[in-house]
């Protein structure tokens, strides 16, 4: 995996800046694609997500490979909730079936904090899914990135 030594925006973040990474990673993990969400970490990085630990990219690409094949027709919106100097605190909802067609909307916190090059070094993640009825989603863009003009969280009341 050759990836960037650097990914701004860079930190000490300001609110726009830490808008932007914020957006940048729900991007990123719009993609689905593992290894190029990896390369937005350090290669080092740590991670807690719910009761999993990881440790190193590699680490990341196993758990998100493992992740995207499990949560099916998966869609994020993430949003900013702080930040300070080099960490940036969001809260995210995302919508994802399993093999059986029943659906969830994932709610959860992260707390991150990045290395002077922009990339993130941890990650710390909780999350509950909530089962709900495929009527109740609201996350119908297309697979990918979520276009510019879609309701955020705090615009769908989530």
């Amino acid at each position: 995996m050759n990836a960037p030594e650097s990914r701004p925006p860079f930190p000490p973040f300001t609110r726009e800046t830490a808008m932007q990474k914020v957006r940048k990673a729900e991007d990123a993990w719009n993609t689905r694609d593992p290894v190029a969400v990896s390369l937005a970490y350090t290669p080092d990085t740590t991670w807690r997500n719910r009761a999993e630990f990881l440790s190193g990219r590699a680490d990341v690409v196993a758990f998100l490979t493992r992740k995207w094949v499990k949560e099916l027709d998966y869609r994020l919106i993430k949003e900013l909730w702080a930040f300070d100097g080099a960490r940036i605190a969001v809260r995210f909802a995302y919508e994802w079936r399993d093999d059986a067609g029943q659906w969830y909307r994932a709610y959860g916190n992260e707390n991150w904090e990045f290395a002077a090059n922009g990339l993130m070094h941890q990650r710390h993640a909780s999350i509950n899914d909530l089962p709900i009825k495929a009527g109740e989603r609201k996350y119908f863009w297309p697979q990918g990135r979520r276009p510019d003009d879609h309701p955020g969280l705090s615009d769908l009341g989530l």
